[in-house]
């Protein structure tokens, strides 16, 4: 068995607008690294933290890369201890998964250090009790689409059913990342419990129609999809310049444009041959609305987690 193992996960889109809590796309972008290093010592503990943040909380149940280590390990039977050390590459409260991507890193590389490993969907549910740390009941969305990659539906909690979704051809996410952060328990405790008919019947309509957007790569589907109506309108406040960024985009050509997660973050879809407007667009809107944001763009079919060398894990 090795003595250390590391992995990358990437940052992921919640939701992707439309499919609040049920659709995720990973977004190979950015990722988060975990090296795992084999200990006789039980338990787990925090190593090296670097790359955007110098410190995380070392407890385990304050950090969602050392509670999904924890919940493998109990699994297994704790056979052995583990210290992680953590890279973070994916910002923390920007709506793109940086809590999952930990969680989804840490799990697959503890994973690698077990005598007989599980298959990497199998490791779910020990990346949703990493996940649980940030927000409680786990949200599945950033979980499933950082852990398998490209679009991935969740189908049903239990027993889990995931699939994962065609990704459209000559398809691109753009996103914006402000200067700005949103807790996703403070995004999610601004809910309504309840909606009007009108709404959810609407809100059926766009999920369906963005699935078979996907299933069949047809445009005029996906367009019509990608518009959020049930969770957007509730949370638009939180940023107030969404809706001059939403509509540049749409100007420019966007298939849609949303909140990624519980924002701030704001991503939107394009044909290739328009990632390059709706990109200018989109930053002419927040350097308009006097609000500073990094850009970021990844193909929709990104990788899920992966193992990496220790060594250029280290080295990076």
């Amino acid at each position: 068995m090795p003595l250390r193992a590391a992995a990358r996960a990437p940052a992921s889109i919640g939701n992707i607008g439309v499919g609040f809590d049920i659709l995720g796309q990973a977004f190979a972008a950015a990722h988060d690294v975990v090296i795992a290093e084999r200990q006789e010592a039980p338990g787990v503990r925090l190593g090296s933290v670097s790359g955007l943040v110098d410190s995380l909380p070392g407890a385990v149940e304050a950090n969602t890369a050392l509670a999904a280590a924890h919940a493998l390990l109990q699994a297994t039977m704790n056979p052995f201890g583990v210290r992680l050390s953590i890279e973070k590459g994916v910002p923390l409260s920007a709506g793109l998964g940086g809590s999952a991507a930990s969680a989804v890193a840490a799990v697959a590389a503890v994973n690698a250090l077990l005598p007989v490993p599980y298959a990497t969907a199998e490791l779910l549910p020990f990346a949703l009790e990493g996940e649980r740390v940030a927000s409680d009941p786990p949200p599945w969305d950033n979980v499933i689409a950082s852990l398998l990659g490209g679009i991935v539906l969740c189908a049903r909690e239990a027993p889990p059913l995931v699939q994962r979704l065609p990704a459209p051809a000559g398809v691109v996410a753009v996103l914006f990342h402000p200067d700005r952060k949103t807790e996703t328990r403070m995004a999610r405790s601004i809910l309504s419990a309840e909606v009007p008919m009108a709404t959810a019947v609407e809100h059926g309509r766009r999920v369906a129609a963005f699935v078979a957007g996907c299933s069949t790569g047809d445009v005029a589907l996906l367009r019509a999809g990608l518009q959020d109506v049930l969770v957007e309108p509730q949370r638009e406040h939180l940023l107030p310049a969404l809706r001059s960024v939403k509509a540049a985009a749409s100007t420019a050509g966007a298939l849609g444009c949303s909140f990624s997660g519980s924002g701030p973050s704001v991503f939107a879809w394009a044909l290739a041959q328009d990632a390059d407007e709706v990109e200018r667009a989109m930053a002419r809107a927040f350097r308009d609305a006097g609000v500073d944001a990094h850009a970021y763009r990844a193909p929709v079919p990104s990788d899920g987690v992966s193992l990496i060398p220790v060594e250029e894990a280290l080295s990076s």
